[in-house]
C-alpha cells in the first residue's frame, strides 16, 4: 500500500510544474535518525534536487541516493518535499538480535540493497545559511542473509546552505 501510494505521489509530481524553487544550491549538513550521518542536498532546478546521504552505525555503514520534488507553502523558505531513491549497505562487523528460535546470535559482514521513499519539510532560514528538514525515509531492503528489513527512519537535517 505505501509503495502503491508513493508511486502515485511520484507520477503527480513528475507531471506537474510547481514554483517551488530551493533557496540555495548545495546544501551540507546531517541528519539525525533511524540512518544517522552526513547528508548533502544539490539542487537541479526549478524544484528538484538530488540528496545523498552516508549514513553510520556501530556496525557498518549506507551509502543512499534520493531524487526529491519540492512543493511549496504559503510560509516563505517552506517547502514540502517528495522523492524515491536507493541505498546500499554494508555490516562491518558483529552485531546481535533476538528471534524466537534462539536467544541472541551475530553474523560478521554483510550487504544489503534497498528502495527508499522520501516525504518531509524543508525550512531555509531567510538571509541565514541555515536549513532544517524533517523527514520519513522508508525503505525495503534486501540482504545477502536472504532476508529483508523494512523501517520508517524518521531523521531530521541541519545543514548549512550555500
Amino acid at each position: 500500500m505505501k509503495a502503491a501510494v508513493l508511486t502515485i505521489a511520484l507520477i503527480f509530481g513528475l507531471s506537474h510544474n510547481y514554483t517551488a524553487q530551493l533557496n540555495y544550491n548545495t546544501a551540507i549538513g546531517l541528519r539525525a535518525g533511524g540512518t544517522s550521518g552526513l547528508t548533502i542536498k544539490q539542487a537541479l532546478g526549478g524544484n528538484r534536487a538530488f540528496e545523498g546521504i552516508i549514513g553510520v552505525w556501530n556496525y557498518g555503514f549506507t551509502v543512499t541516493g534520493l531524487y526529491e520534488i519540492y512543493v511549496p507553502t504559503s510560509a516563505s523558505g517552506l517547502n514540502w518535499y517528495y522523492g524515491a531513491g536507493g541505498h546500499l549497505a554494508a555490516n562491518t562487523g558483529y552485531y546481535y538480535w533476538y528471534d524466537s528460535r534462539r536467544d541472541k546470535y551475530y553474523k560478521n559482514g554483510g550487504l544489503g540493497l534497498g528502495l527508499d521513499g522520501v516525504i518531509g519539510i524543508e525550512y531555509k532560514i531567510p538571509k541565514a545559511p541555515i536549513a532544517f528538514s524533517l523527514d520519513l525515509k522508508p525503505f525495503i531492503e534486501f540482504n545477502n542473509y536472504g532476508s529483508f528489513y523494512s523501517a520508517l527512519d524518521p531523521g531530521l537535517g541541519v545543514k548549512v546552505a550555500f
